[in-house]
């Protein structure tokens, strides 16, 4: 969470985003993979990706990202003392003058701000019991969301979500669109 956080060329989620570009790229190259049809999805930090994903990659369509991780990083340090957060937390405590800079850093990387690039239909989840991933940290994700957009709220889930049930409503909502 904090290698290369004072610099934004730096940091670690950089090379994890580009990865995932690149991944898409690669998958949309192949000759038998329909382009109409390129759907993304994770859960934690596989959802944070997803979400970069389809802010970075115009041709995304469908996004799915559970319970996702890597959203609004300052409320998220502020209201959790879980981790992987509170690696975050444990940096700023140590490196007091640096708190801006690791915020302006962590802005180029978070889940709010790739939401707002993104056209692909979602559907998100959030369990309101996650202590890794704090419910008001996907909503933020998910408010800013510019694409057609739902989420499945998992009432008395933790940061498992809704699992093998969501995997379905994922599934119900892949042949909504793909009818």
């Amino acid at each position: 969470m904090t290698k290369g956080i004072l610099d934004p060329q730096h940091y670690y989620y950089r090379r994890v985003f580009t990865d995932a570009v690149r991944a898409v790229e690669a998958a949309t190259s192949h000759p038998e993979v329909d382009e109409a049809r390129v759907a993304v999805t994770g859960g934690s930090q596989g959802g944070g990706i997803s979400i970069a994903a389809a802010g970075l990659v115009p041709n995304v369509k469908v996004a799915m990202p559970d319970v996702p991780f890597l959203c609004h990083y300052r409320r998220a340090t502020e209201i959790s003392d879980a981790y992987p957060y509170k690696e975050i937390g444990e940096y700023c405590h140590v490196h007091r003058d640096k708190i801006e800079t690791v915020f302006n850093t962590l802005s180029y990387f978070d889940g709010v701000n790739f939401s707002v690039r993104a056209k692909a239909q979602t559907l998100f989840s959030v369990a309101l019991m996650d202590q890794v991933c704090p419910p008001s940290t996907v909503y933020a994700a998910y408010n800013h969301w510019t694409g057609e957009k739902d989420i499945k709220t998992y009432t008395y889930n933790g940061h498992e979500g809704g699992q093998s049930f969501h995997d379905l409503e994922k599934l119900k909502f892949l042949k909504t669109i793909w009818e």
